[in-house]
């Protein structure tokens, strides 16, 4: 289960683990979010500091690649494609109507903080859209009730 109110010290020890890297920003980025199910914000000063870039380096970076995340996620993550060839066989209405099934919006939890839904484009199912991925494993010819069973077991 990931520390979701890590210490500076926890931050700090994750990122001095890295620091021997060339480039060692993305392996940073990715070890803190493993750890603790997101980058803390009061990560971030603490990267830059370590890594002597401004803090709006470290931000930049966290927010062009959009797996990273400032706040924790639920306990399940739903990514629903969101390109072309899955919108033309079904992925708009399988996102509306998962969305509204959960209760939520895009990027957003829902309540209890059981399943953060995310928007992804391209899973590389484009023969069997549309398609989805549930903590982390595909799903082809994905339906709302395929989603909502996947996470409610």
């Amino acid at each position: 289960m990931p520390d979701t109110a890590p210490s500076a010290a926890a931050i700090s020890a994750e990122i001095a683990a890295e620091l021997h890297r060339e480039g060692p920003l993305l392996p940073i980025l990715h070890r803190l979010q493993k750890r603790f199910g997101h980058v803390p914000e009061t990560a971030v000063p603490l990267i830059a500091e370590a890594l002597n870039i401004g803090r709006a380096e470290v931000h930049g970076v966290m927010s062009f690649y959009h797996d990273f995340r400032a706040v924790p996620a639920g306990r399940h993550v739903v990514k629903i494609c969101r390109a072309e060839a899955c919108q033309a066989v079904g992925g708009v209405a399988l996102a509306e109507a998962a969305l509204a099934a959960l209760g939520t919006e895009w990027h957003g939890t829902t309540a209890g903080g059981a399943v953060t839904v995310e928007p992804v484009y391209c899973l590389g199912l484009c023969a069997n859209g549309p398609a989805a991925m549930v903590d982390g494993r595909p799903m082809a010819a994905a339906t709302a009730e395929k989603l909502v069973a996947e996470v409610s077991a």
